[in-house]
């Protein structure tokens, strides 16, 4: 007998292991996590917008991954850590529609913001005369603002087809957070029209990434390659390294999921994968920027010599 959404009290998440004795340790490895995720984040969004010498077109992009990263983390890491020590596990419909269409519009947000630092810089290495007219404040904007539109419309286009359909029989989800693929087998119907949707959307999502960040690179390694300079050369590198190592890392672990054979592809790895992209790369892409940045780190420095005067 179908149950009407509107009715359903909520969903009962299984989390990452029904294992009693793994609890409180998971407990406290996520708890360091999140942690550690919103420190990273919270310095660079902090570093980013009051130092002066980090107002440039890439910290711009690095802050709003920064907040992406931070906001994708505190949609599912807190619940998570509280179904670790609590027994009722449930999630209110309300509060798992909220969850899920945050969770698509941050995971989208990442894909295209990633996607406009690759071309920023293809235009600071291709482009170095121009770069500061083409990177515009105005552009900039833009190659923020229409990524965060559009993954807003997707999340409220998914949420609302999936929570205004009727939900039949168990209401447990097979994750530890709000995900629409785990949403959709226990619709009474139309799930089909629903996953298609989907997928069509995320093939558009990913293969628009990746010709844009393919695209952009090649260039660049062209442009590296007519270089005389080895000097020149090393910078350039330098210039993308961290940006491409958050992008391999990122996009690797999204093939993962969607390129696994039928025959191998199984719950767990789904959740492992699910860890990967939601906790553990939101912690690491800081850490990536400031390890790897010599100009981050120096902004850490001027910060601790003398916080009051961070914008000289």
């Amino acid at each position: 007998m179908g149950q009407k959404n509107t009715s359903l009290p909520g969903f009962l998440l299984m989390g990452i292991t029904q294992s009693a004795e793994l609890q409180l340790p998971l407990f406290g490895v996520f708890f360091i996590i999140y942690a550690v995720t919103v420190m990273g984040n919270l310095g660079m969004i902090i570093l980013t917008k009051l130092d002066s010498r980090l107002q440039t077109p890439m910290y711009f992009f690095i802050r709003h991954l920064a907040f992406i990263d931070l906001g994708n983390s505190t949609d599912i890491c807190p619940k998570m850590l509280v179904d670790f020590v609590m027994d009722d596990k449930t999630i209110s419909f309300y509060a798992c529609a909220t969850q899920m269409s945050f969770f698509v519009m941050f995971i989208i947000s990442e894909l295209f913001i990633l996607s406009s630092m690759a071309y920023d810089r293809y235009v600071a290495i291709c482009n170095p005369l121009l770069y500061s007219v083409i990177m515009s404040q105005r552009l900039c904007q833009m190659l923020v603002g229409i990524p965060y539109l559009y993954s807003t419309f997707q999340a409220l286009l998914f949420t609302s087809k999936i929570f205004t359909l009727t939900f039949c029989g168990s209401n447990i989800i097979s994750h530890f957070y709000c995900d629409a693929v785990f949403l959709l087998p226990i619709l009474c119907s139309n799930a089909e029209e629903i996953q298609l949707l989907i997928i069509l959307f995320s093939a558009f999502n990913l293969i628009s990434f990746l010709m844009v960040v393919l695209g952009s690179y090649v260039l660049i390694l062209l442009a590296i390659c007519r270089m005389h300079s080895a000097e020149g050369r090393r910078k350039a590198f330098s210039t993308c390294g961290s940006h491409l190592t958050v992008v391999v890392v990122f996009y690797g672990t999204l093939l993962f999921i969607y390129l696994q054979p039928t025959s191998t592809h199984s719950l767990e790895n789904d959740k492992i994968a699910s860890v990967f992209y939601t906790l553990v790369i939101p912690m690491i892409n800081p850490l990536i920027y400031s390890l790897r940045n010599k100009e981050v780190k120096n902004a850490f420095y001027r910060v601790l010599k003398n916080p009051f005067k961070i914008n000289t």
